[in-house]
């Protein structure tokens, strides 16, 4: 019978995964979620030695992949034909990721200067992005 691994195991489980595919030379970065910042979480990464990237509160707008995540999702939720399961979700995010307007990434990534000043000037509250 194959063994589920749920909570503490499943995050220790993938976040070791990552640390063998990766090796030492990286930093976590999320966006100080609730679910990122639980006990578990922070011991897992802990007993990996694994560096924390320093991230303002509240403050997920500054993670450029949030934006095209949205997109991704508005796409394949629009679809004639929405997923149904995991092979269609799979084959669908890799067909909308393809049809992404370049310019979409370009405009993403040229907007970070903005966000990070943006950021500042709120002592890392909110921002309108």
């Amino acid at each position: 019978m194959p063994q589920i691994f749920t909570g503490y195991m499943f995050t220790f489980l993938h976040v070791s995964l990552f640390r063998g595919a990766v090796g030492d030379k990286f930093v976590f970065m999320d966006d100080n979620a609730t679910c990122h910042r639980t006990l578990a979480v922070h011991d897992c990464l802990d007993s990996e030695g694994i560096q924390r990237l320093v991230w303002p509160a509240r403050s997920p707008d500054l993670n450029p992949i949030e934006n095209v995540r949205d997109a991704l999702g508005r796409q394949v939720a629009g679809r004639n034909y929405p997923p149904t399961n995991k092979n269609t979700l799979i084959r669908a995010l890799t067909e909308e990721w393809d049809k992404l307007p370049q310019q979409l990434l370009d405009n993403v990534v040229q907007s970070m200067v903005r966000r990070v000043e943006c950021c500042i000037t709120l002592h890392g509250g909110h921002i309108p992005y």
